[in-house]
């Protein structure tokens, strides 16, 4: 089953399984809503001694069984697994509430996550798994056009003098906005060839970030660095946010955007094993934990909830001083 879960795995993005929840043990400081007032004070932490939770069975037969059968119907649209709710979700019995989960948040004094928490199912190589070129989109067309006008209202204006752009997990496509283009725009990404075919890069750089975290770049380079439905796949979270940061000029704005696919043998542990909600704190967590950042903030850019992919934005500038 693992080998042939591994297979179609490589082909077909899937939403992502959710099955526990142990992420912060931070105090969050809701507003005056309802569904969120009766949160409590603290996220649980899972503990089962190390076996695999039924859910996490569950979610894993279900995200293959998908997989298979859009292969079957060889359909080029991605056929996506029912995700089960997230602790978050299932506590306070109310719709995800994404974009206030970095409000009022006091962050635990050290990096709460451990090692395990960024672990995969699937720990071969990333540079095998990258190894064929994949020329298709990973969100719906709605998730697509949502993220390409949050660009629009958030990107320096085109052909802007000395802006930089930084594309981490780039590919084939970037879903800048129409006629987007800047002095130096980088795609940094895993498949040359996908990369090759992005018609806004001025330059692309091929490497394994969770190989090799550190940057190829100057302090203070890019003006923008974007990520889109990728940060999921990060295995050493901290070391490239603190690269971002160096980076990035002061005042600079880090965008990363998600949704609830992925790739769910090689996204980690931690991910795959919260919901919506949770993403934000975590990927909150990255900017907060890394440092030189403003504290993060989210945004929900779902166009249609319920009826297309959702789409996530947590993002944060360099601070000036940093």
């Amino acid at each position: 089953m693992a080998i042939l879960g591994l297979q179609l795995q490589q082909r077909f993005p899937v939403l992502t399984a959710v099955c526990y929840s142990r992420l912060i043990s931070a105090t969050i400081h809701a507003p005056a809503v309802a569904s969120v007032s009766s949160l409590s004070c603290k996220l649980k932490k899972w503990n089962n001694g190390g076996r695999l939770p039924r859910r996490l069975v569950v979610g894993l037969g279900a995200s293959f069984w998908a997989q298979y059968m859009n292969m079957a119907g060889n359909s080029k649209s991605f056929i996506a697994s029912a995700r089960l709710k997230g602790a978050v979700e299932q506590f306070t019995k109310s719709p995800c509430l994404a974009s206030q989960a970095l409000q009022n948040v006091e962050w635990p004094e050290q990096f709460p996550f451990k090692d395990e928490d960024f672990q995969r199912f699937d720990e071969t190589s990333d540079s095998l798994f990258y190894e064929a070129p994949r020329f298709v989109t990973h969100i719906d067309d709605a998730a697509i056009a949502a993220l390409t006008k949050y660009y629009s209202e958030v990107f320096p204006p085109s052909n802007t003098p000395g802006v930089s752009i930084l594309d981490m997990c780039s590919s084939w496509v970037s879903h800048f906005p129409k006629g987007c283009k800047q002095e130096r725009v980088v795609g940094m990404g895993m498949n040359e060839e996908e990369l090759k075919r992005n018609p806004v890069l001025t330059e692309y750089v091929v490497q394994d970030l969770n190989l090799k975290p550190k940057l190829p770049f100057e302090d203070n380079s890019f003006d923008v660095i974007t990520n889109v439905v990728s940060v999921d796949y990060l295995t050493k979270p901290l070391d490239v946010f603190k690269e971002m940061c160096r980076i990035l000029k002061p005042g600079g704005l880090a965008i990363m955007s998600f949704s609830n696919r992925c790739f769910w043998t090689k996204a980690i542990s931690i991910w795959t094993s919260t919901g919506d909600t949770d993403h934000a704190l975590i990927v909150g967590s990255y900017f907060h934990y890394a440092g030189g950042f403003e504290p993060p903030q989210a945004v929900d850019i779902s166009p249609n909830p319920g009826r297309s992919d959702p789409m996530y934005i947590v993002y944060s500038r360099k601070l000036s001083t940093a």
